[in-house]
């Protein structure tokens, strides 16, 4: 079974809520209440050994850290990085100029070696391919939550 590093933007953005019912594969999601430094250790872990590294960046991103991040994982990790951009996140959409910057980040991601997406809806059908049977119960992790999202 793979694993698949949720990593980008959070900011209340529910992005993870929307693909995490649909993913048919492990994944590790770094959102939690407590941010700590055990949280802290656990992120670079498991951004270490998972499988993929997923990088969602949508207009509620504030910080710039998950952007270091998806270019220092292409470089280091292409293989197993993957890059998306949603241009639109509830209310909120990026600037003309800040697209152009972020198709810049992609294309640099696909000329590292990495893979990039437009859509969620393709990356969960990039993941899921990789998914083996489910097992008996139904379920590959009990942090699963259904979500009525709008993102495509």
């Amino acid at each position: 079974m793979i694993k698949v590093f949720l990593g980008g933007t959070a900011n209340k953005s529910q992005w993870r809520d929307y693909i995490i019912p649909k993913l048919k594969v492990d994944f590790y999601n770094p959102i939690v209440d407590d941010w700590n430094e055990e949280a802290y250790k656990q992120e670079l872990y498991e951004r270490e050994h998972c499988d993929f590294c997923v990088y969602v960046i949508t207009p509620k991103m504030t910080g710039v850290y998950s952007i270091a991040e998806v270019i220092d994982d292409s470089n280091k990790r292409p293989e197993k990085t993957i890059f998306c951009v949603l241009t639109k996140d509830s209310d909120d959409s990026f600037s003309s100029a800040q697209k152009k910057s972020l198709e810049a980040v992609g294309k640099m991601v696909e000329t590292n070696g990495g893979k990039w997406f437009r859509s969620l809806h393709k990356m969960i059908e990039f993941l899921n391919q990789y998914a083996k049977p489910l097992p008996a119960n139904g379920v590959f992790h009990q942090n699963s939550s259904e979500n009525n999202s709008s993102f495509m």
